[in-house]
């Protein structure tokens, strides 16, 4: 019990950093598109940890119930890792199509 609440809060710690991560990028990047980046791979790898994690640590008590809740936290990660590289697509897509200049060092803004 005491390595499973090891690994739990390792998890959790890891996605804190991963989300911390991602909201000091979305901060620091300078435009639309490089702020895409942390917000779709720190984010995913956020959830990824933090979701693990907890299932985890529903598992601390094993019970039917608790191992399906478990499996679908874990589907919950795989859908949000099948969704969020689309969806980051999309939104780079749609700000090309509106026609969003991508930030240069060269240009004064």
């Amino acid at each position: 019990m005491v390595v499973l609440d090891a690994v739990v809060i390792l998890l959790m710690g890891m996605g804190l950093v991963f989300f911390l991560g991602g909201a000091v990028g979305i901060v620091r990047m300078p435009d639309f598109y490089s702020r895409l980046h942390p917000a779709g791979k720190l984010d995913t790898l956020g959830i990824m940890a933090m979701v693990t994690g907890l299932a985890l640590y529903n598992l601390g008590h094993f019970s039917w119930q608790a191992l399906l809740v478990s499996l679908k936290m874990m589907f919950i990660v795989f859908f949000v890792f099948l969704s969020s590289p689309t969806a980051t697509h999309s939104i780079v897509d749609a700000g090309i199509r509106a026609g969003l200049i991508p930030w240069s060092k060269s240009r004064k803004d």
